[in-house]
Order: structure tokens, then C-alpha cells, then sequence
């Protein structure tokens, strides 16, 4: 434990003394590891540490090692700490983890949060049922719905890792020209929504934490907070947790039941808002959310399982829509 990481855990939780308790996971291209720690006479018998380095030079296992790809995971640390600093205190229906504090230096971050499996959400699942899946999209749209019309001040002005501004190199070695030559305009239709939101930016499975009956959950990982249209995120988890046959076969299900709960929160937070107004908005942008990330998927891992004959469909439908309307 270095210096700094020590002090600042020390500082954070007014503990006498801090100790490993165990390794979580690393982060990407080696920028540093998330860890469970305990605490000596502090309120909190133990908490988890983002602890971010950000190295010389990265090792990407894709490759992909760019300036650009640099700055980006760079600023989106930045952008998780101004996240937990202004608006997480928002949450008051999307469990998240509580923040105790920030500490930066430069190249460094030690962000200090709540063990959320102490609190009550100790299971992470690698596939879900259904219900389960419903459970996550019920935190998305109690979480679109607190942030409906909200400037991303301090975050992403355009949230997701995916974005096509931020993601330049992987589209120019795209070898599908005609999604190649539709990424801006999708892109464009997805800015022009009228309904804009603060969308969790990397809302897959894995970044959901479940309560022991699964019948609740809360989100970790804020790095690609930012606007957007809240389908998004629907588009991308589900995406996360089902293969093309089961996209097909559940997609009325799972938009009801997330457009369901959309209705509810915004009728509690924002009852000024028409949530049929949004309902109507982001169901027709739910096919350009996929067709977005299929086109960074198809420059950046052009292998990849998420590839499959759904979102290639749900695809070809925008580019022929585009298409017409020019």
C-alpha cells in the first residue's frame, strides 16, 4: 500500500489504521485496482478503494494504445470523481454506493466507497433470469427519470464509452462501409432527442450488485456518465445479458416492463414531464441505441459475440430508415 493510498484512506474514513482485506479486480490497461480493505476504530468496519495510477504507457489487450485512448480513460476518472462529488447525493431510488470521500493527485485517484456487499448487495452474476434482468432495468429507469433534463455539467457531455467522438480511431478501421458512412448520422438522431438524461455510460451486467433475495440491486463503475437518451443504456444491457434469439424473443417484455417503471418514476420526480411524450421519443430511437454500439463494436472487436444476426438487424433497419429520409 502506498504512501498516499494509505494517508488518504486514513483521512477519508478517520480510521487509526487500514489493512487489505482482499483484491477485487484491476482495471483496464492496468490503470490501477479496486480493493476491499478494513478498518481499525472508524464507523465503517471496512470499505472498497478505487485506487486509480494512471501509467506511462498502458498495455490495451486489444491494442488499441493511442494518445486519444489515454486521454480518454484519464479524463474518464475525472469524470466518475465530479459524478460521486455532485450528483451521486441525488440517488435516492438508484442504490449506488455512498461516497466517502476523494483524494487526487497528479496521475492518481483513490476514490473511497461504501462496501456494498456489507450493505446488503453481495451477489454479482455472470447471466440472470427475466425477473432478475427487470430488477436492473427498474434502477435504470428510476435513475433516467431523477435526471431527465439535467446538464451534464463536470461529466461526459455525451455519456457511454462507445461515443462516436471519443472513439475516432476504431471507426476508421471499420471494413462495414455503409454503417461507416451512417455512424455520424446516427449519432446525430440520438443528440436531436429531445428527451436528454444522464445515462450510466457502461450499464452492463457485471456493473450491477444484487441483495441477497435479488429482488433489488444497485450500480457500480460511474466513469462514462454523461447525456443521452436513456434507452441507451436499455439498448446496452440488454445487449449485455442476452444472445440474438432471446433479444427477439423478449424485447417487447423487457421495453414494457422498463418503460412501465419510466412512467412511475417520472410520474414521483417529474410529474410536470409527459412520460408518454418520452416513451414515444425513446422507443423509436431503441433501434439507432444498438446500431451505435454495433458500430464501435465492429471497429473495435470485430469478433466479438455481441455481433450477432439481432443487432445486425436492428442495424440494417436504421440505415435503410436513414436511408429514405435522405
Amino acid at each position: 500500500m502506498s504512501p498516499f493510498l494509505k494517508e488518504s484512506i486514513l483521512q477519508l474514513t478517520q480510521a487509526e489504521d487500514v489493512f487489505l482485506l482482499e483484491g477485487i479486480q484491476s482495471l483496464w490497461s492496468g490503470y490501477g485496482s479496486i480493493a476491499r480493505y478494513g478498518l481499525v476504530n472508524s464507523k465503517q468496519a471496512q470499505v472498497v478503494v478505487k485506487h486509480v495510477q494512471l501509467p506511462q504507457q498502458s498495455h490495451h489487450p486489444r491494442g488499441w494504445n493511442t494518445g486519444l485512448s489515454n486521454e480518454r480513460k484519464k479524463k474518464s476518472y475525472q469524470v466518475e470523481t465530479a459524478w460521486y462529488e455532485s450528483y451521486a447525493s441525488q440517488c435516492n431510488d438508484s442504490r449506488i454506493p455512498f461516497c466517502l470521500g476523494v483524494k487526487a493527485r497528479e496521475g492518481e485517484f483513490v476514490m473511497v466507497l461504501e462496501d456494498l456487499s456489507s450493505a446488503g448487495f453481495p451477489k454479482r452474476k455472470q447471466s440472470v433470469s427475466l425477473d432478475e434482468m427487470k430488477v436492473c432495468l427498474s434502477w435504470l429507469a428510476s435513475f433516467h427519470a431523477t435526471f431527465l433534463n439535467t446538464q451534464p455539467t463536470g461529466l461526459w457531455a455525451i455519456g457511454t464509452y462507445w461515443h462516436l467522438d471519443t472513439r475516432p480511431d476504431e471507426l476508421e478501421v471499420m471494413d462495414d462501409l455503409p454503417l461507416m458512412a451512417a455512424a455520424s448520422a446516427i449519432d446525430q438522431v440520438l443528440r436531436d432527442c429531445p428527451y436528454q438524461t444522464l445515462v450510466h455510460g457502461d450499464a452492463k451486467l457485471a456493473n450491477f450488485c444484487f441483495s441477497q433475495d435479488e429482488k433489488n440491486v444497485a450500480a457500480v463503475d460511474f466513469q462514462y456518465v454523461g447525456g443521452g437518451c436513456g434507452v441507451k443504456d436499455v439498448a446496452y444491457f440488454i445487449g449485455s445479458c442476452l444472445e440474438d434469439e432471446a433479444c427477439r424473443a423478449t424485447e417487447h417484455e423487457l421495453l414494457n416492463h422498463y418503460f412501465n417503471n419510466l412512467s412511475d418514476a417520472l410520474g414521483k420526480k417529474q410529474p410536470h414531464i409527459e412520460s408518454n411524450a418520452v416513451e414515444q421519443a425513446w422507443r423509436e430511437l431503441y433501434p439507432y441505441a444498438w446500431a451505435d454500439f454495433h458500430r464501435f463494436l465492429k471497429g473495435w472487436s470485430p469478433g466479438h459475440w455481441k455481433l450477432n444476426s439481432y443487432s445486425e438487424q436492428m442495424t440494417q433497419k436504421v440505415i435503410q430508415s436513414l436511408n429514405k429520409g435522405a
